[in-house]
This record gives structure tokens, C-alpha cells and sequence, in this order.
């Protein structure tokens, strides 16, 4: 498949990768891979960026281009996604083995990264939390705009009272078979109400509508029935690596309520960042934000010891 063009210019066009590769999953299914940054530098911190339901590698394009200057940046795409192809398997145990195989793929035996994950792809950083290769290259996490149980009742996007005719209402809308169509005005009004918040520019919208009107309506059918039923709050607990999470205030995807339940759960929560007015897809929202907070945790856990040896070495011979 050949590389979207559809995404609006600079900043959120996807930049070009150093390298692209593909990794298998257990199951036998082929994940789309790029490689950003300086590829070849053991000095050069890593980080792994899991994109969301609908979304695609292109999705994170503000954090690579940010990141890639002095990092390794890892970004996949999620099967049926992007230009990873369909697959009749979908669970929370295939997008843990699909995180597992993406690290076996572009991380050397015991190497560390900082894992991001947004809306699903927090989802599959908790189902990888008990995995072995997880906890072998997981030095620290982002969860970001993202949930462990109840997605459906705790959701907001239909505007009523909590209670089983919104649950009932919530379900139908999200896991709706229609497909989206081409990007009008009409259809990225839609988008921003149920994804965005209030204030979001322009340009942000159409980044995220061209992104998410990509997604086949299959894959996005079969994947909201997993997040429907999704249940893993037991990966809360096994995540133990420092932890930070960040949720938008008026999130109507996983509202707050899901971050704040994050961060009392989490094993070794290192804070919890609620973004005013912002609404689901915070990479994009607040790019700024998001990307400052991955690079807090990488200067704070996932710098290489080549680096800190480097640095030391340095300082030794300025003294």
C-alpha cells in the first residue's frame, strides 16, 4: 500500500521515516513499521508511539517531528490500520502481541524505551503490561487520553443522563457499520464534536478527519466491539514501570473520570496532566504538551548509558 498522502500540510503531514520495516505477530499478522530520527545511534533515547482506534502512524506526525531530532522514534501501525493489513483476529491479547512483536522488531535484547500510548493504544500497553517483552524494554509509559473498563457507560458523546439509554444509544453510535464517507463540512463538525474540544483549530480538525475517515469501516466496526467490551483493569495493576497519564478535560471519548481512575490504580503513577478544554485526541491538540511530557520521562528513566557515559565523559574533561 502506498503511503497516505491525505493529511493536511506541515506540522501534522506525516514526516518521512528513516527506515520502514515489517514486523509479524504471533499470530502470523503483518504490522506496518517506521523508524525515525537517528536510527543507528546507540546514544539516542527510544521511544515507541502506539496510535489510537481509527488512527494510523500518521496521527503522531507533531511528536515524531519534535522527537526524531534527537531521538528513535517507533511508530506502528495498529492492525487493520494504516498500511498494516486486516485481520480477522481482534482482541486486547492480538494488540498485545502486536506491541511485542514491534518491540522485538526494532529493539535490541534488554534496550529501553518509553512507551506512549493513546486511546487504544493505552489499551494495548495495559494488555501488554504482564508480557515479558514488555516489561523487558518498558522503562517508563505515557497513557494518554485512554481507559482500562467501562469505555462505553463512562462515555459522554451522547448527551443525556448516564444510564442504560445512553450506554444502550453510546454502543450503537460507536459501533455503527455506516460508512463515514468523504470529509465534508458536515462530517468534520461530527468529528470535532465527539473527538475535539470547543477550541480546536482548523487545520487540527481536518488532520484528525482525514485520518480517521481512512480507517475501513470494517476494521473500525470490529475493533469498537473489543473497546466495548473491554475489561483491563488487571493491567492497571501489573504496569509497573513510573507511569504518567494526561487527559483532556472535556474528553467525551474517555473522559476524566477514566484518567483519574489511572492514576489511583497505577502501581507507580509519576502524575496526572488534565489538559483545559481539550478534548480526546491530545497529540494533536496539544502537541506541545504531550511531546514535553514524553521527553520528561525519557530524561528522567529511558536515557541510554551510552548517553550518560557520553555525558560524563564530557563533563570529566571540561573540569
Amino acid at each position: 500500500m502506498s503511503r497516505p498522502t491525505h493529511v493536511v500540510p506541515d506540522p501534522y503531514a506525516p514526516p518521512a521515516p528513516a527506515r520502514e520495516l515489517t514486523a509479524v505477530s504471533a499470530d502470523g499478522a503483518r504490522l506496518h513499521v517506521e523508524v525515525h530520527g537517528p536510527a543507528d545511534d546507540p546514544a539516542a533515547p527510544v521511544v515507541v508511539l502506539a496510535h489510537g482506534w481509527t488512527c494510523s502512524t500518521a496521527f503522531w506526525a507533531a511528536q515524531i517531528r519534535d522527537l526524531a531530532a534527537d531521538h528513535r522514534v517507533v511508530v506502528y501501525d495498529q492492525r487493520g490500520h494504516g498500511r498494516s493489513p486486516a485481520s480477522p483476529a481482534c482482541s486486547t491479547d492480538a494488540l498485545a502481541d502486536d506491541l511485542e512483536a514491534v518491540l522485538a522488531a526494532t529493539l535490541a535484547p534488554g534496550e529501553k524505551a518509553v512507551v506512549a500510548g493513546h486511546s487504544m493504544g493505552g489499551m494495548t500497553v495495559l494488555a501488554a503490561a504482564g508480557r515479558p517483552r514488555f516489561q523487558e524494554h518498558a522503562a517508563a509509559v505515557l497513557l494518554c487520553s485512554t481507559g482500562s473498563s467501562r469505555l462505553v457507560a463512562e462515555s459522554t458523546v451522547v448527551p443525556i443522563r448516564a444510564g442504560r439509554l445512553r450506554t444502550w444509544l453510546t454502543r450503537n453510535v460507536l459501533g455503527s457499520r455506516a460508512p463515514l464517507g468523504p470529509v465534508t463540512p458536515l462530517a468534520r463538525r461530527i468529528l470535532k464534536y465527539a473527538t475535539m474540544g470547543a477550541g480546536s483549530a482548523p487545520h487540527m480538525v481536518e488532520a484528525c478527519a482525514r485520518i480517521v475517515h481512512a480507517c475501513p469501516r470494517r476494521v473500525r466496526h470490529a475493533w469498537s466491539q473489543v473497546l466495548a467490551a473491554l475489561d483491563l483493569d488487571h493491567g492497571v495493576r501489573e504496569l509497573r514501570v513510573p507511569t504518567a497519564v494526561v487527559v483532556g478535560t472535556a474528553d467525551r471519548l474517555t473522559p476524566p473520570v477514566h484518567a483519574r481512575a489511572l492514576a489511583a490504580a497505577l502501581p507507580l503513577c509519576v502524575g496526572l496532566t488534565e489538559l483545559p478544554g481539550l478534548g480526546h485526541m491530545t497529540p494533536v491538540e496539544a502537541p506541545e504538551a504531550v511531546t514535553g511530557r514524553i521527553r520528561e520521562l525519557v530524561t528522567a528513566h529511558a536515557v541510554p548509558d551510552t548517553a550518560k557515559n557520553t555525558d560524563e565523559a564530557g563533563i570529566r574533561e571540561g573540569a
